[in-house]
């Protein structure tokens, strides 16, 4: 066994090592935290669905307000959905955005 492997095996193995909860909340769920920063306004429900504490439901209904009101002004105006208070938005708020990055420039 090559030292590489046994470290793996170790790092893997170690109970000790701290984890967050939203890490075991994901965990638990079966979700992992998006990877990529999407746009509120072009994301699709299941985009939105991948969300940890977002499901079909939620994700149609955000969909749907979009489709009603039109374009999100702000990622703070998912705020005005019900299904999603501040401590799911403070989740999730990292991987929204409004307009793409190359309108910022």
């Amino acid at each position: 066994m090559t030292g590489a492997m046994l470290l793996a095996i170790l790092l893997v193995a170690q109970p000790g090592l701290p984890r967050s909860a939203t890490s075991i909340e994901q965990e638990r769920k079966g979700k992992t935290a998006p990877v990529t920063v999407i746009d509120v306004n072009q994301a699709t429900e299941q985009d939105f669905a991948g969300f940890p504490g977002i499901g079909p439901k939620l994700a149609r209904r955000i969909v749907a307000y979009r489709e009603k009101h039109g374009p999100f002004r702000r990622v703070e105006d998912l705020l005005v959905i019900r299904g999603i208070g501040h401590k799911k938005w403070r989740r999730i708020r990292p991987y929204l955005r409004v307009g793409s990055d190359e309108s910022k420039k």
